[in-house]
């Protein structure tokens, strides 16, 4: 049996010191608890797979969380984070990272050593660019980055292979990130609000391309595209 201690929407302000001594927990739920401080003896705890720390008032997050043998999901979202420890990359195991709704204007470059990363979402930030190292998530099926203020993507986005779903929506791009032109198995692509203008030929070979959103945006006309992908199949939005 999992060891769990949901804490979840307690109003908690503060955590109570005898938590430290629960070193026996994997999942731990602190949720909604309008917490501002989270102290550096979260290191004791290690045994935990999965953290959820969204919705509170953390304006930073020690080290010694990155010392956990974090395997399943690390929740930071919806707080006042404005950097990510440098030493993020030790949670090499990490498959699910949300830190949504922040105030992030980059991301570290050690986000690069989370290689068992399924998923990252880090919508609603103000992020002007990822770094280099986004491209070295081998098994990265889903990024979320809706809301931000990129105008390209980093060439190495290109090795990205395994990426299902990328949402793009609401940023500021002029064109297409040219990186996305060979990723065999993207099926959903959102860019819905961005600064678009014009629509590369490559988009017709992306092989597994099934829903692309294009709304509000101020594309010139080009029939001859998004018949083609139309008519294999894939879903367009205009």
């Amino acid at each position: 049996m999992t060891a769990t201690l949901n804490l979840w929407k307690r109003k908690l302000g503060e955590l109570p010191e005898s938590l430290w001594q629960r070193t026996e927990l994997q999942v731990l739920i602190l949720a909604d608890n309008e917490l501002t401080h989270l102290s550096s003896r979260i290191g004791q705890l290690r045994r935990l797979h999965t953290l959820d720390l969204g919705h509170n008032k953390l304006a930073s997050i020690p080290d010694e969380l990155t010392e956990l043998p974090l395997t399943e999901y690390l929740y930071l979202h919806d707080n006042q984070l404005k950097e990510l420890p440098r030493s993020l990359g030790r949670l090499t195991e990490l498959r699910y990272l949300n830190v949504g709704e922040n105030q992030f204007t980059g991301l570290p470059e050690s986000i690069g050593a989370l290689t068992g990363l399924v998923e990252l979402r880090a919508q609603h930030n103000d992020l002007a660019a990822l770094p280099d190292t986004i491209g070295r998530l081998p098994v990265l099926r889903e990024l979320w980055l809706r809301g931000n203020a990129l105008t390209y993507l980093p060439e190495s986005a290109a090795a990205l292979t395994e990426l299902r779903h990328l949402d793009l929506r609401e940023n500021a791009l002029k064109e297409l990130p040219e990186p996305l032109a060979g990723l065999p198995l993207l099926r959903h692509l959102d860019l819905r609000s961005n600064h678009l203008r014009k629509l590369p030929d490559w988009l017709t070979e992306l092989p597994s391309l099934e829903k692309l959103d294009l709304r509000w945006n101020n594309i010139e006309p080009q029939p001859r595209l998004l018949d083609l992908l139309e008519q294999r199949g894939c879903v367009v939005l205009t």
